[in-house]
């Protein structure tokens, strides 16, 4: 399917179809300029203070605005659209990918919906209000990145360090579609590679008796496999005959669903994650076969659009970038990104961690000071020690994960859920790992990325990054090293107080440093203690922070011939111990005798 993609050029920002495996022909795209106004009062402005592009966020220069939303303000959108002809087919909507993080739609001054939480997408039906000409949609916004009741992930308002500017309003697409009266509303798919199977469930809205939902998979043109979903029911394939889905071979089948007159495109990917074991270890399984993770800690940042960015191809260049050098995985961190960013993981094979988007009280100084040094063992039980004493808070957090196993659950690629990281908000992380899990068995889950272990999940997960990475198996868990390094040179940036974990003077101190953390210390772990995953940090410069491997504008800060070597290097050792096989080092990856 990599063929398949395609960039749209012209005037619209980000004007791809959004949501790549629920699909329809019907698509006007919402994105461009809208009106835009910041007042102290919750009702629509009689006037507007100037333009905004949409889905920029007011605080990023792309959205031509560059000002924060205050806590105590509300910021209005407002724009103006005509429906093409022959698009009504029975039912409008309006689709909005996120807006942070609490809002109320209007459509032509009647109130639609309401919305909380800035990370999931929502919808609003406007069939009843339109017109038929011209229709005016308005959006009022409030955010309080400093709220302890929803996800703000890495957002704050005094960024530095570890911490970035705070976003607000729309940032992700918006667009309307049409459907017939009866509609496919959902889609789960799950793919068994050992069995050779695909489950399908549906949902349908609408009125009256609910048909069977036509399900048809193909590749190129030719029918695998076809059958029907009934109402509340499931319909298992066989798709035996398709290859199974792995980075080194990403292989995508098409999905048509349709039910009366409404016709869904979909996709999906033939695979199956598991936990393997050899020798008192455990490890990552794809399709039953052990499979060394190397990935790097995605902040998913994009420079001049904050949260979103410039374009989808610089996605999607984004992790071709990471592929080329040998690395298999991305840690999406404490966000949530657009549909278009997973579907390009699933098409270039590049496995995803996903971590749930953290919140709660404000964190701890002292825990966070103290994490990196010593393993903190906390109660996680004690709600007002961990900043979740509210119960909304509780309850808004498990809304916004399980919302988001519901959003992401098809997609190929994701393999890890994390669900708390470094005890960021972190409550009763047994139950919510029992919980999410009965709400999502296919994946693997890391309750409790970083210190504040409590000892459930699958991983046993470590960051370590100011001393020397030695690490012991638990003996029942998958050994995880989430996140290490955080490595810099001096790269010409001036003006603004830098942060890393490690400085170097120059380009060619900081890729031997590399080389020697991966080698003589990853290396060592993998091969004594069955290290199974590594997450260095981290994907690229974000703001103040210079830990990437890739700088904002995407340039890579090293060799990509020595970082395949790097990583060539983990997945031979990682197969002498799960694989049983002699470890076989490319050239120039290790020198001397140094994993002894």
């Amino acid at each position: 399917m990599d063929g398949k993609i395609q960039f749209v050029q012209g005037d619209i920002p980000l004007a791809e179809y959004p949501r790549p495996q629920f699909r329809r022909d019907s698509y006007l795209p919402l994105n461009g300029l809208w009106d835009y106004a910041f007042s102290p009062s919750a009702a629509l402005p009689a006037q507007y203070q100037g333009k905004i592009l949409v889905p920029y966020s007011p605080e990023s220069p792309l959205s031509g605005v560059n000002r924060q939303l205050k806590r105590d303000e509300f910021l209005h959108y407002r724009r103006f659209f005509t429906l093409p002809p022959n698009f009504n087919r029975g039912r409008v909507i309006i689709n909005f990918g996120a807006c942070d993080q609490c809002c109320t739609v209007y459509c032509n001054g009647v109130e639609v919906c309401s919305h909380r939480g800035g990370y999931l997408p929502f919808t609003a039906d406007v069939t009843g209000l339109l017109n038929g000409g011209r229709n005016e949609l308005a959006v009022t916004v409030t955010d309080d990145a400093s709220s302890h009741i929803y996800g703000r992930g890495k957002q704050s308002y005094s960024a530095g360090g570890i911490w970035y500017t705070a976003v607000s309003g729309l940032w992700q697409s918006v667009w309307v579609e049409s459907v017939p009266e009866q509609y496919i509303a959902s889609l789960r798919l799950v793919p068994d590679a050992v069995n050779g199977t695909l489950t399908l469930s549906c949902r349908v809205a609408g009125g009256g008796d609910f048909p069977a939902v036509g399900c048809e998979v193909s590749d190129g043109g030719e029918i695998i496999a076809s059958g029907q979903v009934p109402p509340d029911g499931t319909c298992v394939l066989d798709v035996s005959r398709c290859e199974r889905w792995s980075p080194d071979s990403p292989r995508l089948y098409d999905i048509v669903l349709t039910c009366g007159q409404d016709r869904v495109q979909s996709y999906f990917g033939l695979r199956t994650f598991g936990v393997g074991e050899r020798g008192g270890m455990r490890c990552l399984t794809l399709n039953g076969i052990p499979v060394f993770q190397s990935g790097l800690l995605d902040q998913g940042y994009w420079g001049k659009g904050i949260y979103t960015p410039s374009s989808n191809r610089e996605m999607y260049e984004s992790i071709k970038a990471v592929k080329a050098l040998g690395f298999n995985m991305l840690r999406k961190h404490i966000k949530v990104e657009p549909l278009l960013w997973y579907y390009y993981c699933d098409v270039l094979g590049i496995f995803v961690w996903q971590d749930m988007v953290n919140g709660g009280a404000p964190y701890s100084p002292v825990r966070i000071n103290l994490g990196p040094f010593i393993d903190l063992r906390l109660n996680d039980r004690n709600f007002r020690s961990m900043g979740r004493d509210d119960p909304l808070s509780r309850r808004q957090y498990l809304d916004e994960a399980e919302g988001t196993v519901e959003l992401l659950i098809n997609c190929v690629s994701l393999c890890v859920w994390t669900l708390f990281n470094e005890g960021w908000g972190q409550f009763d992380s047994l139950a919510v790992g029992e919980r999410m899990r009965a709400k999502d068995p296919s994946r693997l889950y890391d309750n409790a990325s970083g210190w504040q272990d409590t000892g459930g999940g699958d991983f046993y997960s470590r960051h370590i990054y100011f001393r020397k990475v030695r690490l012991k198996n638990d003996g029942r868990r998958i050994l995880a090293l989430t996140e290490f390094g955080g490595y810099s040179f001096s790269d010409g940036q001036k003006g603004k107080k830098l942060f890393s974990y490690r400085k170097f003077s120059s380009a060619g101190e900081y890729m031997q440093a590399l080389e020697k953390l991966y080698i003589r210390q990853i290396v060592p772990c993998i091969l004594r203690s069955g290290l199974a995953a590594t997450v260095y940090t981290q994907l690229c410069d974000v703001e103040q922070e210079i830990n990437g491997i890739f700088r904002e504008d995407g340039s890579c800060k090293g060799e990509e011939e020595r970082f395949r070597r790097i990583n060539a290097a983990l997945y031979a050792a990682f197969d002498s111990v799960f694989a049983r096989t002699p470890p076989s080092f490319p050239d120039g990856a290790v020198k001397g005798n140094i994993v002894k």
